[in-house]
């Protein structure tokens, strides 16, 4: 076996095409769109590059065949709670189920991370968003979501054989979305619905500019500083709602205000894998036609929370259930067709909001990844990530 760097197009075909082997008889896995991943190493479209750096590895084996693969990232930026020194990152890995193939693969990039200074690495994480390809998946080996990772399940071996140990663990609820809503929500709902200076409504968008302007607000005071998230402009969250805005429903993206203020948000999509699935990841000009025919002749019957915030002032007096309850009057009406509802991952260093997620009524944990850490000096005593208080 040998391994050897992506230097050019052909290479990164090569790169992509490692996970067709390893998933080729798994029904449950879906295709990333390759689009999806080559954004990630485009230095002209991630701007995490003026930052960082990355670099991507394929692993053939005796026959020359791909058998592996993996990427390495420094991105000085990437800090959580309580880190002590430079924590690298290691992503996008893939491998038959051979520890010593994995065991190359997490050697090299370990050696190159330490050469740009690392004395750690955490993985499978992504050069970018935490919503994107973030963790290795434990359990709930089905259908993924859109941008989620999928891996088979004996990768949590090859990664713990390795040394690798859980930093923090992420769990994703679900729950049926024409279901009652829970009575202490209703309570809380209906309670503030007596405050006229409080208001619901969803997304509109032909006001986007507005709507980013108040995401903002929203993002700023409740994350911003939380495990090394930045702040966020309207210009930047315009140009994501721009983006979101083709696959976007109206319906399910839902702010609260105090007066005009906004003061929480409940920031929903619909799955899209379920559309994206029979594209076999490619994002061409023929698939984004039949994308259209999709979306307009196939029904989605999951959405997907992306995000979910309260401002600090106005946490622990109901918000959340009166954003909550106002949406729901509009996901359950019969015109959608909307049947589950998954909330995207939530750390394990966050008790207040999984607590949140654990309260919205009769959910269920859909599935449940990690997001593992390495430190090189194996002297060195291992921590978790410190929990919010």
């Amino acid at each position: 076996m040998k391994i050897i760097g992506v230097e050019n197009k052909q290479d990164e075909k090569l790169f992509l095409s490692v996970s067709e082997k390893i998933y080729k008889n798994d029904p449950n896995w879906i295709h990333p769109l390759e689009k999806d991943i080559n954004d990630v190493f485009d230095t002209k479209k991630n701007k995490l590059y003026r930052t960082g750096k990355t670099r991507r590895w394929i692993l053939l084996d005796d026959k020359n065949e791909p058998a592996g693969r993996i990427a390495a990232f420094v991105n000085t930026k990437y800090k959580n709670m309580g880190d002590e020194f430079p924590i690298g990152g290691i992503g996008f890995f893939e491998c038959i189920n051979d520890q010593n193939y994995a065991d190359l693969l997490f050697d090299n990039a370990k050696h190159w991370l330490r050469e740009n200074g690392m004395e750690a690495m955490d993985g499978p994480i992504n050069f970018g968003e935490r919503n994107k390809f973030w963790g290795l998946l434990l359990s709930g080996f089905h259908e993924s979501l859109y941008c989620m990772n999928y891996n088979a399940p004996y990768y949590r071996e090859l990664f713990e054989n390795y040394g690798f140990q859980v930093f923090y663990n992420q769990t994703c609820f679900k729950m049926d979305a024409k279901a009652p809503l829970p009575e202490k929500v209703a309570v809380r709902y209906n309670k503030l619905c007596q405050d006229e200076n409080i208001s619901a409504r969803h997304i509109d968008k032909k006001d986007l500019p507005k709507y980013a302007s108040d995401f903002a607000t929203i993002y700023n005071k409740a994350w911003a500083g939380h495990a090394g998230m930045k702040q966020i402009s309207k210009e930047q969250m315009l140009a994501t709602l721009i983006e979101m805005k083709p696959v976007m429903d109206e319906n399910i993206v839902w702010f609260a205000y105090y007066k005009e203020d906004p003061i929480a948000m409940f920031i929903n999509i619909p799955d899209l894998n379920q559309w994206f699935k029979h594209l076999n990841g490619k994002f061409g000009w023929l698939q984004k036609i039949y994308f259209l025919w999709l979306k307009a002749f196939k029904a989605n019957t999951r959405f997907v929370g992306i995000a979910f915030g309260v401002v600090p002032e106005w946490q622990a007096k109901g918000v959340d259930a009166y954003i909550i309850g106002a949406a729901y009057k509009t996901i359950t009406s019969p015109k959608l067709s909307y049947r589950e509802y998954e909330m995207q991952w939530m750390g394990d260093f966050n008790p207040k909001m999984v607590n949140i997620g654990k309260s919205l009524g009769d959910v269920h944990v859909s599935r449940t990844l990690a997001t593992y850490r390495y430190i090189f000096d194996r002297t060195i005593p291992f921590k978790r990530h410190p929990i919010f208080k």
